[in-house]
């Protein structure tokens, strides 16, 4: 009997010392995984409001006449942007700030521009015509 409840006994402590590690194991798992969802990129939403209440000026002087040609650096003819594709308005100012496109003037904007900025302006330009 006394070995039996020694057999007992010492499961239950090996047991519980098992459970102990899985538990921890467990409560690693979730606390890294935790990590990677906070680590993880939020996804920027952009405002057209915003955009239209304080970041447009910067892209109206041009973008915002029909026909318009800049003379800097070359006569260059300036597309209007208004009903282009958010994701590709997106794109062409992450390619103008990272040195990928070289237009010198929108280069220089596109590097004063945060990632929400730019959202905000693709919101913005990405309804139909302005």
């Amino acid at each position: 009997m006394a070995r039996f409840l020694l057999s007992v006994i010492l499961g239950a402590l090996l047991a519980s010392g098992a459970f102990a590690q899985e538990k921890k194991a467990t409560k690693k798992k979730a606390a890294a995984k935790q990590e990677q969802v906070a680590a993880a990129p939020q996804e920027i939403v952009g405002d057209a409001k915003a955009a239209h209440d304080r970041k447009i000026a910067m892209c109206i002087g041009c973008h915002g006449i029909p026909g318009y040609k800049t003379a800097f650096p070359d006569v260059y003819h300036v597309p209007k942007i208004a009903g282009q594709q958010p994701v590709y308005i997106v794109n062409a100012l992450k390619a103008y700030k990272s040195g990928e496109r070289s237009h010198p003037s929108m280069r220089g904007i596109a590097a004063s521009l945060t990632e929400q900025d730019m959202a905000d302006l693709a919101a913005y330009y990405g309804t139909p015509a302005k």
